[in-house]
């Protein structure tokens, strides 16, 4: 039977052994090998589909809806770039549905933005002005930052 301690040694040398490279100093970062041709995979933890803009989501929503109906009342707004590359999603969204113009759309772009009259309007003339665009119907230009703070500012336009 080996005794208790020379087991507990052998233990502790071989998992030594395992750090020392071949010429017989410690690597720490010795260099990962992999077969040729083996792509890299990261996992995407914690990313999701939509950027949060630092607010709980009743208020991210409500930011959401209001940038898309001032978007489509006025042409153009001005708002951070982060808020109005989200914002632009939803306006896309919102021209799609007018392109459509049947009754079920109607209704879900009336869920979502806040002027019913304003809904009405984008779907008489959705159809007219973008018949020939198959989706990008807004651009978001950058702008000078704001002063103040020096947030990156842009301009969410209709093409």
């Amino acid at each position: 039977m080996i005794p208790r301690r020379l087991l507990c040694a052998a233990v502790v040398v071989a998992t030594a052994a395992a750090f020392v490279a071949p010429g017989g100093r410690l690597s720490a970062a010795a260099p990962i090998r992999r077969p040729e041709g083996a792509a890299v995979s990261m996992a995407s933890h914690g990313k999701s589909g939509f950027k949060k803009l630092a607010l709980p989501a009743d208020q991210r929503k409500a930011l959401l809806r209001s940038l898309t109906t001032e978007c489509i009342r006025h042409g153009r707004i001005t708002t951070t770039f982060v808020r109005a590359k989200e914002a632009k999603k939803h306006v896309d969204r919102m021209i799609t549905l007018g392109k459509r113009g049947d009754l079920h759309a109607r209704r879900q772009a009336m869920a979502w933005m806040y002027d019913k009259q304003l809904v009405h309007a984008l779907f008489e003339s959705a159809a007219d002005r973008y018949a020939d665009r198959d989706g990008g119907y807004t651009r978001v230009l950058r702008t000078m930052p704001r002063a103040g703070d020096n947030a990156k500012m842009g301009i969410l336009e209709l093409v």
